[in-house]
């Protein structure tokens, strides 16, 4: 999951682990004398100890409470002379999907040149999550920038398992309830680029990616299933990636432009169950229109060609794209979307979003309807987590209901 979490019913719960924590940090301990001279009960031996060790205990609660507080409220602000800004975020959720989780993530920003203030820093985060509905996920994500821009690494590896709903292919199918079936996804998902400079701005490098999906207690229906395809499914995929990049901050843009192109293959002689190719395109901009305000827009589009198997076929849904729309319910060949949001600074570190959307799945190009096109929109809460980049909590509307993502970073 390019990272998300899915919250539902409300913020309250998130609330409700603070208030719990703070209860437990600061409940006094029991005395062992009245608030006189008078004993009630004889003291044991080591009972000034104890008193002491209580004593410690309270101090050492609200000096730890103390530091949280204090960790929160200046983790934006950051150092001049600090080449690393490291930061800790744990997030409690809840959705009927999933249950309740607590998902953890770990962020680090840096620069390969400290000596060079242009140069963009680079990125890492390290994030988990688990809930009691059986999905666990782990993955590391980052964007390595070397010196004077010439070389760019992304990476990305994570491991999940969930058990979610599968409704077939295409959107005939997608769009009805009946023929849904229910199975453990698991997956695992790692690609890298290395970027070679070729102009200002704009890079041209290798893609490798590894993807390995497995259909695992599989609740089988009348209907055939994954069109009697392979369950476990793994995909070798070497390619190639173009881009232009003129944002003025990479996780939080308030000007310029991003354009990329992936283009991968799947070939079966280096042993591959089916062979497909790719081409993916990723287009948004960035304008400031008013004091605190930026808008941004983004455009969207996979397209898969061959015989692309179930797991691999473009889908709608996840925490940056579409978000409230259940991820994998609708699913085909090839997809565009598209999508357009205001975001604007309220006060301080505080931020409000409102954002529309608009997607296709379908196998053809002839194919496409507009009474199939599926909307999307929705609204989102923002705070200043560090210098930059903000937590943010959505809800999104979809054509099937609604449900909330808590995730770190802006969704484009």
């Amino acid at each position: 999951m390019k990272m998300a979490i899915y919250l539902g019913k409300s913020r309250a719960l998130c609330f409700l682990y603070i208030l719990l924590y703070v209860w437990c940090c600061s409940a006094p301990y029991a005395s062992a004398q009245t608030p006189g001279d008078t004993i009630i009960f004889p003291a044991p031996a080591d009972s000034s100890i104890l008193a002491v060790n209580d004593s410690v205990q309270q101090k050492k609660s609200k000096s730890l409470w103390k530091k949280l507080v204090n960790y929160f409220k200046n983790s934006d602000k950051r150092e001049a002379s600090k080449n690393f800004d490291f930061g800790f975020l744990p997030g409690p959720h809840y959705s009927s999907t999933v249950g309740l989780g607590l998902g953890l993530v770990a962020t680090a920003t840096y620069s390969s040149d400290f000596a060079d203030k242009s140069l963009p820093r680079s990125n890492a985060a390290l994030y988990g999550d688990l809930t009691t509905g059986g999905f666990f996920l782990i993955g590391i994500k980052g964007l390595h920038i070397f010196p004077h821009e010439r070389y760019k690494l992304d990476y990305k590896l994570n491991l999940s398992t969930f058990l979610t709903d599968y409704y077939g292919m295409g959107y005939a199918l997608n769009n009805e309830d009946y023929n849904k079936a229910s199975f453990r996804r698991n997956r695992v998902e790692a690609i890298a680029r290395f970027l070679f400079r070729l102009a200002p701005k704009t890079y041209l490098g290798p893609t490798f990616s590894y993807r390995f999906i497995q259909a695992a207690e599989v609740k089988q229906r009348d209907l055939p299933l994954f069109e009697n395809q392979r369950k476990n499914l793994h995909a070798t995929s070497p390619g190639v990636t173009f881009l232009y990049d003129s944002r003025d901050f990479i996780q939080n843009a308030s000007k310029g432009v991003y354009f990329q192109v992936d283009q991968s293959f799947t070939p079966r002689f280096i042993g591959n169950d089916y062979c497909f190719s790719s081409t993916e395109v990723t287009l948004s901009g960035y304008k400031k229109v008013w004091r605190g305000g930026v808008l941004a827009a983004e455009y969207h589009s996979l397209f898969n060609y061959g015989h692309t198997p179930w797991g691999f076929m473009a889908e709608v849904g996840n925490n940056n794209r579409m978000r409230g729309y259940y991820e994998g319910r609708y699913r085909d060949q090839n997809l565009i979307e598209a999508q357009i949001e205001l975001r604007q600074n309220i006060k301080k570190r505080h931020g409000m979003v409102v954002w529309v959307g608009a997607a296709q799945i379908f196998e053809q190009l002839k194919d496409m309807r507009f009474r199939q096109t599926l909307p999307n929109g929705g609204i989102g809460y923002r705070w200043e987590f560090k210098k930059g980049i903000n937590v943010r909590l959505d809800y999104g509307l979809s054509k099937n209901g609604g449900g909330f993502i808590f995730s770190l970073n802006e969704a484009f």
